[in-house]
């Protein structure tokens, strides 16, 4: 029989350094058990507390369940790995052994239907974020706790944060998203409208493997022997009845509806101080969210910090626990440690041989920001000056496209912030995907790409539009971050010229003279000529994106999007890329 829930004694046990209580019970208030581990100070006293909610098991080490994502980590970043026995390090939250010595308890809580909480799995939905509310304000209230919630986490665990201080729980008083999206249609499901298949490969492969109840298949905890995965073995009928079917899911619901809504952050009501952490080459799903929550969140207290390299090492490095730390010693203890004087935006400012430099600024976009417009031209040039005279370029709708390219700069040029292109583009078809990519080449010819959040041939920016969704919100759109209410399609007439602002993420990169910038117009995803890469967590190859690929035949079926697309340039088509140059100082 599966298992109901009901309580059972959880074990404690004082080691490392720490008191540690496993498998804790939590009631929902349908009734239903989650289970935590908690890792708090052994002295006596409250303590502020460090929480995560998800679905990754709180009893698989992160060696054993991401091993080439940990293997790399502890290679280049060795910080990450030093002064703790990293037995109690897990994919994506904090290591308990560097926090806990400081004051502070980890509650870490395996969501509905995965590891050993029983239950039907629903990634993102409201009654994860209502379960994930009343699991802030149990910890809350423990007689070890000092009423003080903070969250912190990568991924997952920054992307339900936003959700969940949605709800504004009492006992929730600071959240750090480490590189996790906020709106689940633009940001995650649809980038530009166009249907990303990254979630169902997720699912497959991080969450429908450790389910509760599969059993032996899960694995045990080497710390406590138990199953992680839950005592109860399920059927696979009864497995697959406990689980939503996520990419069907998201396939149904084309535009930013209420399903997409309802998974999405709610900017008005999160009025808690932020951290939020973004990643240069996170174009896929964990950049724009950050940059978006700095924006709008309503807290009169919030700090934007942009950094590059891979998507979780840096999390755990001395660099970003120091940086955690100090934000939530000041919301979660009261510690005047200065945090407030930090500038609110603390940006990694990016160049071509993958070094960075800190800096702070006053504001994002940055205020000394000059918006230049790079022009179109006939001949796939790129320039400032507008074209003389109008000109037009076709490619296949579904091919790598066209590529506009500059000369060589004349000097070093340092381009930080968000990217817009305005396109006039016409259609043989009723529909078109743009997929745009901004790149670098150095004097040799040489793209330069960067490892990204999961990609390590990342090019410098991306954007995506559906044609048909190219309508603006006039409240929300600015010439640099056109905003598209997604809300319905208007159809092209084959041969109509349409006028579409088109979104590119953010970016920073400080270009030498002599290097050469470029904007391709494709119909797919960028692809990397060079070899492809592999992450053992993954389904698919790296080559370029990622696992955030738009591949999904039937959301883009032939006899709409395999026709042949048309760019016009000049008066009165004057498309143009549009770039935030930063002044030398």
């Amino acid at each position: 029989m599966p298992d109901d829930g009901g309580p059972r004694p959880f074990r404690t046990e004082i080691t490392d350094g720490m008191r540690i209580e496993w498998d804790v019970p939590i009631e929902m208030d349908d009734g239903t058990v989650l289970r935590a581990d908690v890792f708090r100070p052994v002295t006596a006293g409250p303590a502020p507390v460090i929480m995560t909610y998800g679905p990754y098991a709180k009893g698989l080490p992160f060696s054993r369940g991401y091993p080439s994502a940990w293997e790399a980590m502890a290679r280049d970043h060795p910080d990450t790995v030093a002064g703790t026995s990293n037995r109690y390090q897990n994919w994506e939250v904090v290591d308990p052994e560097k926090w806990v010595p400081h004051g502070y308890a980890c509650v870490r809580v395996d969501s509905r239907g995965t590891g050993r909480s029983p239950g039907r799995v629903d990634p993102f939905s409201p009654r994860e974020t209502r379960d994930f509310h009343d699991c802030i304000e149990w910890a809350g209230t423990r007689d070890w706790s000092n009423g003080r919630v903070g969250l912190n986490g990568i991924s997952y665990y920054a992307m339900n944060q936003w959700q969940v201080a949605s709800l504004r729980p009492p006992h929730l008083y600071a959240i750090c998203p480490w590189e996790g999206a906020a709106d689940f249609y633009r940001d995650g499901s649809h980038q530009g409208g166009i249907r990303s298949t990254f979630w169902d490969n997720w699912y497959d492969m991080q969450v429908k493997t450790v389910q509760y109840g599969i059993g032996e298949a899960g694995g045990r905890n080497p710390s406590t022997g138990q199953l992680i995965c839950g005592d109860d073995l399920l059927t696979p009928a009864e497995l697959a009845a406990n689980r939503t079917d996520l990419g069907a899911d998201i396939a149904a619901h084309t535009f930013d509806d209420r399903y997409h809504r309802d998974r999405s952050a709610h900017w008005d009501a999160i009025d808690i101080p932020v951290l939020s952490c973004g990643n240069w080459g996170g174009q896929g799903l964990h950049l724009r969210g950050n940059v978006e929550g700095y924006l709008r969140a309503a807290s009169p207290h919030k700090w934007l910090e942009m950094h590059g390299h891979a998507h979780w090492p840096l999390f755990y490095t001395d660099y970003g626990v120091a940086l955690q730390r100090r934000f939530f010693d000041r919301y979660l203890k009261d510690e005047p440690n200065g945090w407030e004087d930090r500038p609110p935006v603390q940006l990694q400012i990016r160049h071509v041989d993958a070094t960075f430099t800190p800096r702070g600024e006053s504001a994002w976009p940055l205020p000394a920001t000059r918006w230049t417009r790079l022009h179109l031209h006939t001949g796939r040039m790129l320039a400032a000056p507008e074209p003389a005279t109008a000109g037009t370029a076709q490619f296949a709708a579904l091919g790598d496209g066209l590529e506009f390219t500059t000369g060589p700069l004349p000097e070093q040029a340092e381009i930080t912030g968000p990217l817009a292109a305005k396109l006039f583009i016409s259609s043989t078809t009723t529909d078109a995907d743009l997929f745009l990519v901004v790149r670098v080449y150095a004097p040799d010819g040489e793209e330069v790409v960067f490892q990204g959040a999961l990609d390590p041939h990342t090019p410098v920016a991306q954007g995506w539009l559906r044609a048909s969704h190219r309508r603006l919100d006039p409240d929300l759109s600015t010439p640099y971050r056109p905003y598209h209410p997604h809300d319905g399609a208007e159809p092209l007439q084959p041969g109509t010229v349409y006028e579409l602002d088109i979104e590119i993420l953010p970016t920073c990169l400080v270009i030498p003279a002599g290097y050469r910038i470029a904007l391709q117009v494709r119909g797919r995803d960028y692809v990397h000529p060079g070899p492809a890469a592999r992450l053992s967590n993954l389904k698919n190859d790296l080559t370029g994106c990622g696992p955030f690929l738009h591949n999904d035949d039937l959301d883009r079926p032939a006899g709409t999007y395999d026709g042949h697309t048309t760019v016009h340039t000049g008066a009165p088509h004057a498309s143009y890329l549009l770039l935030p140059v930063i002044p030398a100082p």
